[in-house]
């Protein structure tokens, strides 16, 4: 089971601002906040993400294939999301559309400090 992933920021507080307003459209909550790292729970999930600053000092960097998938419940979520993210700051990676042959409705992005986070929609009933 894994208990929580985390991405790395360089400015926190800039990070809250993002993560706040984009997890809250999927009822994300912040559960855990000190002045080097927030965390967040979601609805129906012990998986938790935490955004944080590097403990070494370093800093913070994106892995390379390294990317957080958030599941919505429709692909309108997926484009307001990605509406709302681009509007904060982030660079598109895919504009909201159907992907692998129509498996799922994605976008993908890049937040403030360059970590690549997909949003996706798949009706359930089709096995991917």
């Amino acid at each position: 089971m894994i208990s929580h992933i985390t991405l790395g920021t360089n400015d926190l507080n800039k990070a809250i601002g993002f993560y706040d307003q984009i997890l809250g459209l999927i009822a994300a909550k912040q559960v855990a906040k000190t002045e080097d790292v927030v965390f967040y729970a979601f609805p129906g999930s012990d998986t938790k993400l935490s955004i944080t600053k590097p403990h070494n000092e370093n800093p913070a960097t994106f892995g390379n294939g390294t990317m957080l998938a958030l599941k919505v419940n429709s692909n309108e979520l997926v484009k307001e999301i990605y509406q709302l993210a681009i509007s904060l700051g982030s660079i598109s990676e895919g504009k909201p559309g159907p992907r692998n042959d129509n498996a799922y409705f994605a976008s993908y992005i890049r937040d403030l400090d360059n970590n690549k986070i997909a949003v996706f929609h798949r009706d359930d009933s089709i096995s991917a």
